[in-house]
């Protein structure tokens, strides 16, 4: 008999590395103080200090401090909402039920409007809310309404300052640390993504990658973020690390736009790849420097003055080492900086990344919500249900915590598990174990390592690490920790029975209320990535080039978990298209200074993107017509005996490219004559 699984090095404790043993201690020391505490202050749900404590366990300083600003905000603003719902609808039921569901709706379309601590912050501002107001129903006087909402926030805060306490005592790896390697790892991938990318080949492999890295750049923006937080240097530095992720992502548009102009090349030269690989090879060396670059780009520099593709090839591919240059320059300053040179650090002021959310669907998961509490609150009133409070809240947390998910469905069904794990055995431990015990330290010293080891394996166990870490976050609601502690077998099965029931009606409105496809999705962002894109070709944007760059990737983005590839790969296409047209839009508005004839060509170009493109789609017959006269513009200007006409030759050349991937998209005339195409390609 093989008995090897039952030697500690193979068990779950003695797999668990030093960092992963002090995450779970943190943690698990960290709730077991929080409830200690509420015991203390004689609160009367200590539980909640526990449940708090939970969800603020972060495994970094920035993480824990972003979260707790997010969750205090939250939980204040969520708190006086319950105050006033409760307070003005405290005889009148229906009242009561249109008020915090309305609040609840508006609550969820903040959190999916915004992002990171805003969009927390609502979302937790919407279910304090609900926790504090539904049981407060059977009150009778207001003053005891206010002193429920200031015990729920008392222990919401305890919670937080215990976990932020226990990182203090125990501190994990450094944000900025973090922040610094994954720069570096990214500025490295650039570079593999141009070498993939700069191939004749077509394949998904290409689109898998581009989505790729503008994932993790856009993620990088969310740790920059908790870096903010965790050290005073990384916030000296804000706008030099902003100023970078805005420069990996000017670097990704440049890698398509090369790579466009190669596949519309017909007469590369013979040894283009070979000093591409070359060129490639030269920037990993962080040692390199102008010197070495240029005379690997002489190597390809045009000889002939008429061929504008190779110049413009070879304009772009310069600007694209220079850049990279930059960058590497930069990030090593702040790589190597120390509290004296963090504060000379500068870099052009940028905006931050732009993150717009889809504002249609953010009002659809709000009005899901609204359904869903008034018709929970309808039933319990009709019914009289002595948990009704129970799984209205759970419905509310559902509907909120999960409308911006990318499958709700799913995330419902974990949750439902949970609850079911959690109702059997917090029944088992509660009234097996709990009822025997007296004494607060002989039950801690049974909480804390089952703590520990419920975190080891979320951390050890990364397929049902969402699971692990919901059966932490509720498991204090299950185990109700009350002050007086109460023992009532009926009011335990009717309170877990009410959460689950609210959990599962959650999951019904999102089965009815079904979010919008992936497809619909799809052709509502390309529809605004063109809306956006017109304001782009105004005289006065807007919008400047960066912000748009970085609006195209956050949009483009929104997919990256969707199993519709069609989808995603039109939205990539539209992205990438309107994305490298707007540089050379850019680029086409500094001629507006010269007072000559190329000044009308370039009026000419931009009207042609006028022409062709409207907010619904491309026309094809415009389009095509245009592509012909930009090629024909770009043959004349190349015999120009004026060097700025040629360089202006390569620039629509350019324009030429990006607007030739178009060509396999939707005609606008098709649909407006056939509301139905065949064709399962995005307008």
């Amino acid at each position: 008999m093989n008995l090897s699984w039952l030697e500690w090095k193979n068990t779950l404790w003695g797999k668990s590395t030093p960092a992963q043993w002090r995450y779970a201690l943190r943690n698990a020391i960290a709730m077991c103080l929080a409830l200690w505490i509420a015991f203390v202050l004689e609160l009367d749900e200590p539980y909640w200090a526990l449940t708090s404590a939970a969800v603020v366990s972060f495994p970094t300083v920035g993480g824990v401090i972003s979260k707790s600003i997010g969750r205090v905000f939250g939980s204040l603003l969520g708190a006086s909402a319950a105050v006033l719902i409760a307070g003005h609808g405290l005889n009148d039921p229906w009242l009561f039920t249109l008020s915090i569901a309305a609040w609840l709706g508006v609550c969820t379309y903040v959190s999916n409007l915004y992002q990171n601590n805003v969009s927390y912050a609502f979302a937790l501002a919407g279910y304090t809310a609900a926790i504090i107001a539904f049981s407060t129903v059977d009150v009778t006087d207001t003053t005891t309404i206010f002193d429920i909402a200031q015990a729920r926030v008392c222990e919401v805060i305890t919670g937080i300052l215990c976990g932020a306490f226990m990182m203090m005592v125990l501190p994990s790896t450094s944000d900025g640390d973090a922040l610094l390697t994954s720069l570096r790892k990214m500025h490295v991938q650039l570079l593999e993504h141009a070498q993939l990318l700069w191939r004749s080949e077509v394949n998904n492999q290409i689109r898998v990658s581009h989505e790729g890295v503008i994932n993790q750049i856009l993620t990088l923006n969310l740790l920059r973020i908790q870096a903010f937080w965790s050290h005073y240097r990384l916030r000296q530095q804000n706008n030099v690390l902003n100023y970078l992720l805005h420069q990996q992502l000017r670097l990704t548009s440049y890698i398509s736009s090369l790579r466009r102009m190669m596949l519309n090349w017909p007469n590369q030269p013979e040894n283009l790849n070979s000093l591409l690989a070359a060129l490639l090879e030269q920037l990993r060396d962080p040692e390199t420097n102008k010197y070495q670059l240029a005379q690997l780009l002489y190597q390809l520099k045009p000889t002939d003055p008429a061929d504008y593709r190779h110049h413009a090839f070879w304009l772009r591919l310069r600007d694209f080492c220079w850049l990279f240059l930059r960058t590497e320059r930069l990030l090593q300053r702040v790589e190597n900086a120390n509290l004296v040179a963090a504060e000379q650090l500068q870099a052009p002021k940028v905006s931050r990344l732009t993150r717009h959310a889809d504002t249609y669907e953010a009002a659809y998961s709000g009005l899901r919500t609204f359904l869903c509490i008034v018709l929970a609150c309808a039933y319990w009133i009709n019914t009289q249900w002595d948990s009704g409070a129970s799984g209205v809240t759970l419905a509310a947390i559902g509907c909120v915590l999960y409308s911006s998910t990318a499958s709700p469905i799913n995330s419902i069904t974990l949750l439902t598990k949970s609850l079911i794990f959690l109702f059997i055995g917090c029944f088992i431990i509660k009234f097996g174990l709990m009822v025997q015990i007296n004494d607060f330290w002989l039950f801690c010293a049974f909480l804390l390592p089952l703590l520990a080891s419920m975190q080891l394996c979320k951390l050890q166990y990364k397929r049902y690490a969402a699971l692990w870490g919901q059966l932490i976050v509720f498991g204090g609601s299950f185990l109700a920790v009350t002050n007086p502690p109460t023992y009532d077998y009926q009011s335990f099965i009717n309170d877990g029975l009410a959460k689950v029931a609210g959990v599962m009606l959650a999951g019904l409105f999102f089965q009815v209320l079904r979010p919008s496809s992936d497809s619909r999705k799809s052709r509502r962002l390309i529809r605004a990535l063109r809306r956006d894109f017109i304001d782009q070709l105004s005289r006065r944007p807007q919008l400047s080039h960066l912000q748009f760059e970085s609006l195209i990737y956050y949009r483009v983005n929104q997919l990256n978990q969707s199993k519709d590839q069609l989808s995603r790969t039109w939205l990539l296409r539209w992205g990438v298209v309107l994305l490298n047209c707007s540089h050379i839009v850019w680029q086409l508005r500094d001629w507006e200074s010269r007072s000559n004839p190329l000044a009308k060509v370039r009026d000419v170009c931009i009207h042609c993107l006028k022409g062709i493109m409207t907010e619904r789609g491309v026309s094809h017959p415009k389009l095509d017509a245009s592509l012909a006269e930009l090629q024909r513009i770009s043959d004349v200007l190349s015999t120009h005996p004026d060097a700025s006409a040629r360089e202006l030759a390569g620039v629509i050349w350019r324009l030429y490219c990006s607007l030739s991937q178009l060509q396999s998209a939707i005609n606008i005339e098709d649909v407006a004559a056939n509301p139905a195409p065949s064709a399962p390609k995005p307008a």
